[in-house]
């Protein structure tokens, strides 16, 4: 090798003290370096200046569908709006608020960053209700749910094989945080085949999702991390809309209304009732008003009728009518469809999805679609719509910059 690139060994050697000390000094329930569980050895094994879990991280942002989170529904679709919060801001805030907290309860700051930018990779265009449209459609066809957790955990472990630690796989995998607790407690770790009759539970029973829990406090912090994210930036983004005043938000009690009162205040609670501890502990107050905000927030925001109608009577049918194209297009196997061409015969999937020596696909017809349909931003989906079916009446109208001004 290169002198250029090769250490000394006085410099090896201080790089593995460094190593060691840092992983003296975290707390005694944060999850080591050396505590990494991988399921294939790793060519880079004699990385010195990254554990297991900083190559996560790397992993996970130079993946090709990272990018992805960049046109992709957080919340509010249909604005052109450059101050609304799209998933790729979403998963830097939990970043930075699991880390915030990590640091104080001094876990494993890499593998939190891990969970956290990977954790939402699999969600589809136009967020939560995207997400719901396409499982309905997955279980009509194979009886199997779609959730985008899980499919994180596809996307990253199966289709595109970065070969990531159990702990980064099952803190994205036990992520969902639709529904917030007073208290985390990690479950011990376990092993890649039990973390694949788990992945499979969530496949075949729709309730399964509800009783997973993450095997590190490091992926306890990102689950509660998510919602504390998300309740007041939604309400940000909300009056950015300029559809929801802030004096249609009535609740208002110990942890304030505003985004910033909402992260400083649970995250000090959190650290407040967690220091030392095996399990992160909310105050029941604390969580009492954090639920009924959440609560708020469902009613005002996410249950909207106006939204409502405009997801269920464009965006649903428009989704049915793609997944039946691109299935009868698998099917006859018409290579001329964007499912070959953007998805299937796309470089780095190719291996994936074809078999290696006689190059016939591989992979059940439904789930190519599913992951196709899933890996699109919202533009792509509205544009491949256009494209397939040029005669159709569905069309989506974004509110635009300058839309005021015609008022």
């Amino acid at each position: 090798m290169n002198n250029f690139f090769k250490f000394e060994d006085w410099q090896l050697e201080l790089l593995e003290k460094q190593k060691e000390m840092r992983n003296m000094n975290l707390s005694r329930f944060a999850t080591k370096d050396s505590d990494f569980v991988i399921k294939y050895p790793r060519k880079n094994s004699e990385d010195f200046c990254r554990s297991n879990f900083t190559i996560d991280v790397d992993r996970i942002l130079h993946n090709i569908f990272y990018n992805r989170y960049t046109d992709k529904t957080q919340v509010f679709s249909f604005y052109k709006n450059d101050d609304i919060t799209r998933r790729s801001l979403h998963v830097q805030l939990v970043s930075r608020i699991a880390r915030t907290i990590g640091q104080s309860l001094n876990l494993n700051l890499d593998l939190i960053e891990a969970i956290a930018i990977g954790h939402d990779m699999g969600h589809t265009p136009f967020g939560h209700v995207g997400e719901k449209y396409l499982s309905e459609k997955y279980n009509e066809k194979t009886g199997r749910f779609f959730n985008h957790n899980v499919h994180s955990v596809r996307v990253l472990q199966i289709i595109t094989n970065s070969n990531l630690t159990l702990q980064t796989l099952d803190g994205i995998l036990c992520h969902n945080g639709e529904k917030a607790f007073s208290h985390y407690q990690p479950i011990p770790i376990y092993d890649f085949n039990e973390f694949g009759k788990k992945m499979e539970a969530c496949y075949t029973n729709k309730e399964e999702i509800a009783h997973l829990k993450p095997c590190t406090l490091e992926g306890c912090v990102v689950r509660i991390s998510d919602m504390i994210a998300y309740v007041g930036k939604d309400r940000q983004d909300a009056a950015r809309t300029r559809k929801y005043p802030k004096e249609k938000f009535k609740h208002s009690a110990a942890l304030g209304t505003s985004n910033s009162e909402i992260i400083r205040n649970m995250i000090t609670n959190v650290v407040k009732n967690s220091l030392g501890q095996k399990f992160l502990k909310i105050d029941d107050e604390v969580y009492e008003d954090f639920c009924k905000l959440k609560e708020e927030n469902d009613k005002l925001i996410y249950r909207d009728p106006d939204i409502d109608y405009e997801y269920d009577n464009k965006i649903k049918p428009m989704m049915f009518n793609l997944y039946e194209k691109l299935l009868n297009d698998v099917i006859e196997k018409n290579y001329d469809s964007p499912i070959f061409k953007h998805h299937i015969n796309y470089s780095i999937l190719y291996s994936y999805y074809r078999n290696r020596e006689r190059g016939y696909l591989q992979i059940e017809s439904n789930d190519v679609v599913v992951d196709y349909i899933a890996s699109m931003t919202d533009d792509y989906f509205i544009d491949l719509y256009s494209f397939l079916f040029p005669d159709s009446q569905l069309s989506i109208k974004y509110k635009t910059y300058f839309e005021d001004y015609a008022n």
